[in-house]
């Protein structure tokens, strides 16, 4: 499983509010754009987001038209705010961030949380990915967060294949790592003999495989 990314030389920017489409078919809001070399940056309302060029298909103009100028107003309530990036959207950067498929993260995030920002488990997991404390403590990552959060957990996934890239069964020993942990994997050499990790790393593998099927379809038409 190669996880290396090519990209593209380009240098373009602009300014008006636009949505970036990704080449899984996810759309993300900016308020602008800059492509430099391998890179673009969004600025959006919650910061700079950085992805790999090649990941941007297209850039779409935001259906907006500016209001003529009148005088100052009192503050918009927060409803008008733009909101925050989506549990799937953050998933996405995060897999980009990481040089990770984003269909393998999305597999992940579903099965560890389904998205649920604020889910902590029995034993204590945090967040979107699930991150035990200590784990984010060792990551550097505040698992509160919910970037942070995503971004921990595709650096720990990226970790693991990273470790296990020579194996034959490198993303279902990953995947098993995730949830038992890697000391558990190597002492079995293999996916442990747990129910709950075999249910696992089949229930990921199996929207794995569904997410990379819409991928290639969203690519093919």
């Amino acid at each position: 499983m190669k996880l290396l990314l090519s990209f593209l030389t380009v240098t373009l920017a602009a300014s008006a509010g636009e949505y970036a489409v990704l080449a899984n078919g996810f759309r993300l809001h900016a308020d602008s754009h800059v492509i430099e070399g391998s890179s673009v940056r969004l600025q959006t309302p919650q910061g700079v987001i950085e992805l790999p060029a090649n990941q941007v298909v297209q850039f779409e103009p935001e259906d907006y038209t500016p209001p003529a100028a009148t005088a100052p107003q009192e503050s918009k309530p927060a409803a008008d705010a733009v909101p925050a990036l989506t549990p799937q959207e953050l998933t996405t950067v995060a897999a980009l961030r990481a040089g990770l498929p984003p269909a393998i993260l999305h597999s992940v995030a579903k099965a560890e949380s389904g998205y649920k920002l604020d889910a902590v488990s029995p034993k204590g997991a945090i967040g979107l990915m699930q991150l035990m404390p200590a784990t984010a403590a060792e990551l550097n990552a505040d698992p509160y967060d919910p970037a942070q959060n995503a971004e921990a957990g595709a650096k720990y996934l990226r970790d693991l294949l990273l470790k296990y890239e020579n194996d034959p069964h490198q993303v279902s020993k990953a995947i098993a790592a995730y949830n038992a942990g890697p000391a558990a994997v190597d002492k079995y050499h293999g996916i442990p003999p747990f129910r709950e990790t075999i249910e696992y790393v089949t229930r990921v593998l199996k929207q794995y495989e569904k997410e990379q099927k819409q991928a290639s379809k969203g690519a093919g038409e």
